[in-house]
């Protein structure tokens, strides 16, 4: 079994914690859906949010989700002037027999705009 690391990230409208909570699962069942995921293959997960996200660790959204037994750990994101606001990004390390080129790596929402350069990228658009 090789291990691999999945990217991802999300972009919040507003910073509340239901909405952060809502993203934030949205984001981590769609990076196990379209890699073939489950919960058993993560090994760890770390979450950034941007300085401006306040309401709720990203992580307890995946604690809902059931990744009671997976270490998780949320970090901040470096102030970068100009840098996208109210932005949650998740690096996981999974067990997973895909090839690296193989992996998709999920950016939702207005994050969807920070890795253009990546083939691989799903975007969700905004309701």
């Amino acid at each position: 079994m090789a291990v691999r690391a999945v990217r991802g990230a999300t972009q919040l409208e507003v910073d509340e914690r239901e909405h952060m909570l809502e993203r934030v699962a949205e984001l981590v069942t769609e990076v196990m859906t379209v890699n073939g995921l489950t919960v058993d293959d993560f090994i760890s997960v770390i979450f950034t949010s941007t300085d401006d996200l306040l309401s709720e660790f990203p992580a307890y959204a995946a604690r809902q989700l059931g990744f009671s037994e997976v270490p998780l750990m949320c970090a901040r994101e470096l102030e970068i002037s100009g840098s996208m606001p109210r932005v949650v990004r998740l690096m996981a390390h999974v067990e997973n027999e895909l090839p690296r080129a193989d992996v998709t790596h999920v950016y939702l929402h207005g994050a969807a705009n920070l890795r253009r350069d990546l083939s691989r990228v799903k975007s969700v658009p905004d309701a």
